[in-house]
C-alpha cells in the first residue's frame, strides 16, 4: 500500500494562482489527487489552470473563483461542487496577501507608526479569517463524513519576527526605511494557533490539521536582498519553488496519518540559529 497516494481524493486549494499555490497543485496531482484550484483573481486563476492542464490531468483538475472573506460565497462553491458529486477530502488554506517591501512612497504607510486599520483588517480577513471560514465550511463536511485533512500554509515568519535589516536601504532616514509590514507575521502566527485549535476540535472525527511554514522562495528578487537573506540561512541559499512538494504530499496523505496539530518549518535551517 502506497501511503503517499491520493488517488480518489479531492483537494481544494485557496490562493491557487500564486507561486506556491501552483506548486501545491502540482504536488498533489503528482500523487493522484483530484485538485480544485480556487482564487479570487479569476484571470490569474484561469491562466494558472490552463498552464497546468494537460491530457494526463484534465479529468482531475478543476478551478473555481472563490472569495475566502465571504462565508456565503465559500458555501456556494461547496454546494456547486457537491451538486457535481465532488466532496472535498483535503483543504489547503493558502490564500494570503504578501505585502511587498519597496523603498518608495509605500514606506510611509507600511511602517508600523502609520499602518492603517483598513489594511490591517483586510489583510487579516484574507489570510486568517479566510482560513477559518474555509475550514468552517469544508472542515465541517469532512467531520460529518468522518475523515479529512486541513493544511494551513504559514511561513517561517510564524516562528520568528521579520528581520527588518533585510530591507534596509542606504541613504534613507530611519523613519523612511522600508519594512515588512506588521500584518504578515501576525497572520502567520495566527494560522499556527488556528492549526492547533482545529487539530483538537475534530480529532475524534478523524479530521487532521497541520501547518507548513516555508522559508523564502527565490522568485527573481534583487541580488542585494538575496545575498542578505542567504547570509542568514545555514544552507546558504533560498528555496526553489518546487522544494516543498514532498512536504505537501506527506502532510496531505496517509504518510502522516498520526501527525496532528504540528507546524513543519522548512527554511534551510534559518530558524534554528
Amino acid at each position: 500500500m502506497n501511503k503517499f497516494s491520493l488517488t480518489n481524493k479531492v483537494a481544494l486549494i485557496t490562493g491557487a494562482s500564486g507561486l506556491l499555490g501552483v506548486e501545491h497543485t502540482l504536488a498533489l496531482l503528482e500523487i493522484g489527487a483530484t485538485v480544485v484550484m480556487t482564487d479570487v483573481n479569476e484571470k490569474g486563476l484561469k491562466k494558472a489552470y490552463n498552464t497546468l492542464l494537460n491530457s494526463d490531468n484534465k479529468a482531475r483538475l478543476f478551478c473555481k473563483v472563490i472569495n475566502v472573506t465571504s462565508k456565503g460565497n465559500i458555501q456556494d462553491v461547496a454546494n456547486e461542487l457537491q451538486k457535481d458529486g465532488i466532496n472535498i477530502d483535503i483543504l489547503i488554506n493558502n490564500a494570503a496577501i504578501d505585502p511587498k517591501v519597496q523603498a518608495d512612497s509605500v514606506v510611509e504607510t507600511s511602517r508600523l507608526e502609520n499602518f492603517s486599520v483598513d489594511d490591517w483588517d483586510f489583510q487579516l480577513k484574507v489570510g486568517l479569517t479566510g482560513a477559518m471560514l474555509c475550514s468552517q465550511v469544508f472542515g465541517s463536511e469532512m467531520a460529518k463524513r468522518g475523515e479529512g485533512v486541513i493544511l494551513n500554509i504559514a511561513s517561517d515568519l510564524s516562528v520568528f519576527a521579520p528581520d527588518q535589516r533585510l530591507y534596509k536601504k542606504d541613504g534613507l532616514q530611519p523613519d523612511q526605511q522600508p519594512v515588512k509590514p506588521v500584518t504578515y507575521s501576525v497572520i502567520k502566527h495566527g494560522l499556527i494557533g488556528l492549526t492547533k485549535y482545529l487539530a483538537t476540535y475534530w480529532a475524534d472525527k478523524n479530521v487532521r490539521c497541520n501547518a507548513l511554514s516555508p522559508g523564502g522562495v527565490f522568485n527573481g528578487q534583487g541580488d542585494e536582498f538575496v545575498q542578505k537573506l542567504t547570509n542568514l540561512i545555514p544552507m546558504n541559499r533560498m528555496a526553489s519553488k518546487g522544494e516543498y512538494h514532498g512536504a505537501v504530499q506527506f502532510l496531505c496523505s496517509d504518510a502522516s496519518a498520526y501527525m496532528n496539530g504540528q507546524n513543519i518549518v522548512i527554511d534551510g535551517g534559518r530558524s534554528v540559529l
